[in-house]
C-alpha cells in the first residue's frame, strides 16, 4: 500500500490521530472496527455531559461515578485469591521458626501440652531463619509482577494472564500441602526442600494475579470525563479520580475480608489439627475465583495487548534523551511524531502524541512509588517480628498468629467509616484530599505504629523473667496478648492513606497500554523493602528488637517529610495531569504506521464501515 504525502502524515501526527486509510486483512480489519466500535463514544454521548468550568472546578462539590456490578464480581475473585495467599502466609512464621511440639506429628499441639509454653510448629529453624524466609516471599511475590504485566500487556492481556495465574497457585498449595504431610516432617530438614518450592510457586503465582486483577477491575470503570449533575438539587462534579478512588478502597476491603478469614481459619487449624490441612483448604475457596471469573466474562471491557510496547517505550526514552540537552532535563516533545518530520519518522515510532504525554504522566507515578519501599519496612513488622513479640505474652487459648488479622478488621472498619464519613466531609468543606497528601499521611501512622510497637516491646524486656532475652528464652508475661492491638490497627489506617492511594494513583497515571506494567513497579516496590529488610535481619533478636522498631519509626518519619518535600507540588497538577487526551495506541491501533488510523481530527469520517464523529477510546 503506498505511504500517504508527507504533508498528510505531519497534519495527522500533529492532531495525535491517524491518517484516513487502514491496512492489513479482511479479518485484522474487522477485529480493528469491533475493537473502535467497543472502546468508542459518540459525540451524543458528549453532548449529553456538562463540562465543568473553571470556577466551577474550585467551587463545586466532586461526587464519585456508579460502581457497575463487574467490579464487585472482580474484587471477589481477589478475595478468593487472598484468602489462599494470607491463609498460608500466616503459617509460614510458626512452621519455620518453630519446631514440633513434644508429641506431634503435625504440628499441632496436643491436649495436654502448655500453650503459654509451646507454640505450633514443625521445622524449627528459629527467628532468624523465619524472618528472612518471610522477606523472601516478600520479595519474590512483589518481583513477579513485572514479568505477570508484561504477559498481559504485551502478549495475551490481563484476564487469559489472571487465569495462568491461578493454575499456578492451585499447584502451590499441592506442593505446600505435600510438604507439610506427617510422612515428610519426620524426614527433618528434608520437609524444607517441598515448603520452599511450594512457597516460591505460589508467589509466582500472586505475581501474575496481582499485576492484572486491579488493572482489570479498574478498567471496569466507565467515567472518564468529569462532568456537572444536578443531585439533591444541587450541582456537582462526577469526578473520574474520585469513582477510582473508591474502588480502590472497596478493593482493598475485600482484600482484607479474605485476608482476615484465611488467617483467622487457618491458625485455629494450624493450632488444633495440622499445617498440612491448613495449607489445603484455602485451596477450595480459591476455585471460585475462575468460576466467578469465566461466568462474567462476556460483561467484562477488555484492553488488548499492544505487543511489544516496552521496546517502543525504551526506544522512545533513548530517542527523547538523545535530542534533549540533558539526561536530567528530558524534552518529552522531541519524542512527539508531530515534532519529527514524515522523512525523518523512525518506522517503531507508531504512537501518537497523546501516548508521549501519558508515558511521562506514568514515569511521574514511578518517582512517586520509589519512596514505598520506606513505608513498607514498617509493615513488614508484622509477618514475623510482631508475632513473636505476642509469643511473649499470655494468649489465653489464642494462637500467637492471630493478633496479626486486628491489621486486615482495622481496615475492614476504617474503609466504610472514611468512604461515606471522612472523605465525603473533606470534599464538602472544600479540603482535597489529594493522593500526595493521603500517602504523606500513612507515612505517619507508621511512624506511630512503630512507635508502639517499641513501646510494647520495652515492656516485655521489663517484665520478663529473661529480660532483654525474653523472645529466646521462651514463656510469657502477665499481660494479655490484645494489648498488642495499637500497632496493628495504625499499620491499617497507614496501608489506607498510603498502599490503597498508591494502586490508585498507578492505574490513574499510567498509559493506557501499559497500566498493568506500571502497576506491577507499584508492586515491586514491596519486594525492594523485603531485600532492604534484610539489612535488619541482625536486630529482629534479643536483645536488639527495641531498637529495631525504633529505628524503622525514625526511618517512616523522616520519609514521610522527604516525601512530601518531593512531590506536594504534584497536588496542583493532578486535575491536569487526570484529564490528559487518551491515547490511540492500543492493541492493534498504530495511530502513525503508514496508513493506518480511524480519524481526523473533529471530522466525521469512515473506519472500515463505522461512521462517527469525534470516537474517543473508553477503557
Amino acid at each position: 500500500m503506498a505511504a500517504a504525502p508527507a504533508m498528510q502524515d505531519d497534519i495527522l501526527a500533529k492532531a495525535a490521530v491517524p491518517s484516513a486509510t487502514l491496512q492489513g486483512t479482511e479479518m485484522e480489519t474487522a477485529k480493528e472496527t469491533s475493537f473502535v466500535a467497543e472502546h468508542s463514544t459518540t459525540s451524543e454521548g458528549f453532548d449529553s455531559y456538562e463540562t465543568p468550568s473553571e470556577e466551577e472546578m474550585q467551587t463545586l462539590r466532586r461526587v464519585s461515578g456508579k460502581i457497575n456490578w463487574s467490579i464487585y464480581t472482580i474484587a471477589f475473585a481477589e478475595l478468593c485469591e487472598r484468602f489462599s495467599y494470607y491463609g498460608s502466609y500466616v503459617l509460614y512464621s510458626n512452621f519455620v521458626r518453630n519446631a514440633r511440639p513434644p508429641g506431634s506429628r503435625t504440628g499441632a499441639l496436643v491436649p495436654g501440652v502448655d500453650e503459654n509454653e509451646y507454640l505450633p510448629g514443625a521445622l524449627g529453624m528459629g527467628m532468624k531463619a523465619a524472618q528472612a524466609i518471610s522477606l523472601v516471599n516478600q520479595f519474590w511475590a512483589y518481583m513477579m509482577p513485572l514479568f505477570g504485566a508484561w504477559l498481559a500487556d504485551a502478549k495475551y492481556g490481563r484476564y487469559k494472564v489472571i487465569h495462568i495465574a491461578i493454575a499456578v497457585g492451585m499447584l502451590a498449595h499441592v506442593l505446600l500441602t505435600i510438604g507439610a504431610a506427617p510422612a515428610v516432617l519426620d524426614s527433618g530438614e528434608a520437609a524444607f526442600a517441598p515448603f520452599f518450592l511450594g512457597l516460591f510457586t505460589l508467589c509466582c503465582g500472586t505475581g501474575l494475579f496481582k499485576a492484572n486483577i486491579a488493572p482489570l477491575l479498574a478498567e471496569q470503570n466507565q467515567d472518564i470525563h468529569m462532568r456537572v449533575e444536578v443531585q439533591k438539587g444541587k450541582r456537582v462534579i462526577v469526578d473520574p479520580a474520585v469513582t477510582n478512588s473508591r474502588i480502590f478502597l472497596w478493593f482493598y476491603f475485600a482484600i482484607n475480608v479474605g485476608a482476615v478469614v484465611g488467617q483467622v481459619s487457618m491458625v485455629f487449624v494450624e493450632k488444633y489439627h495440622s499445617f498440612w490441612l491448613a495449607f489445603f483448604l484455602p485451596t477450595i475457596l480459591f476455585l471460585f475465583a475462575p468460576l466467578v471469573l469465566w461466568s462474567n466474562r462476556k460483561h467484562y471491557r477488555l484492553t488488548p495487548p499492544t505487543g511489544s510496547v516496552l521496546s517502543k517505550f525504551l526506544r522512545m526514552f533513548m530517542y527523547a534523551t538523545k535530542k534533549s540537552p540533558s539526561i536530567f532535563k528530558i524534552n518529552w516533545e522531541l519524542a512527539k511524531p508531530s515534532n519529527v518530520p514524515a522523512e525523518q519518522r523512525p518506522d517503531w515510532m507508531t504512537y501518537d502524541d497523546a501516548w508521549v504525554d501519558e508515558v511521562r504522566r506514568g514515569l511521574l507515578a514511578c518517582r512517586v512509588f520509589l519512596f514505598l519501599p520506606i513505608f513498607f519496612l514498617a509493615y513488614n513488622q508484622m509477618s514475623n517480628n510482631l508475632t513473636a513479640q505476642a509469643g511473649s505474652m499470655r494468649l489465653d487459648g489464642a494462637p500467637n498468629d492471630v493478633i496479626q488479622n486486628l491489621n486486615p478488621l482495622s481496615i475492614i472498619v476504617m474503609i466504610p467509616l472514611l468512604d461515606h464519613g471522612l472523605y465525603p466531609l473533606f470534599r464538602k468543606m472544600g479540603f482535597n484530599f489529594t493522593p500526595i497528601r493521603r500517602m504523606t499521611t500513612g507515612f505517619f501512622f507508621a511512624m506511630f505504629a512503630m512507635i508502639a510497637a517499641a513501646v510494647m516491646q520495652h515492656v516485655i524486656y521489663s517484665r520478663h523473667p529473661c529480660g532483654k532475652y525474653a523472645t529466646e528464652c521462651g514463656g510469657a508475661i502477665d499481660l494479655n496478648v490484645w494489648a498488642q492491638s495499637l500497632p496493628y490497627v495504625l499499620v491499617g489506617l497507614a496501608e489506607i492513606f498510603t498502599n490503597v492511594t498508591s494502586m490508585e494513583y498507578a492505574f490513574s497515571k499510567a498509559p493506557e497500554n501499559m497500566k498493568s506494567l506500571v502497576m506491577s513497579v507499584n508492586l515491586f516496590m514491596s519486594a525492594i523493602s523485603a531485600a532492604l529488610g534484610q539489612a535488619f535481619v541482625p536486630m529482629t533478636t534479643d536483645p536488639l528488637l527495641v531498637w529495631n522498631y525504633v529505628t524503622t519509626a525514625a526511618i517512616s518519619l523522616v520519609g514521610g517529610i522527604v516525601f512530601w518535600i518531593c512531590f506536594r507540588h504534584l497536588d496542583a497538577e493532578e486535575d491536569q495531569l487526570n484529564s490528559l487526551k487518551k491515547t490511540e495506541f492500543v492493541g492493534d491501533v498504530q495511530p502513525n504506521a503508514a496508513g493506518g488510523g480511524p480519524r481526523q481530527g473533529g471530522r466525521t469520517i469512515s473506519c472500515t464501515g463505522l461512521i462517527h464523529r469525534n470516537a474517543t477510546f473508553v477503557r
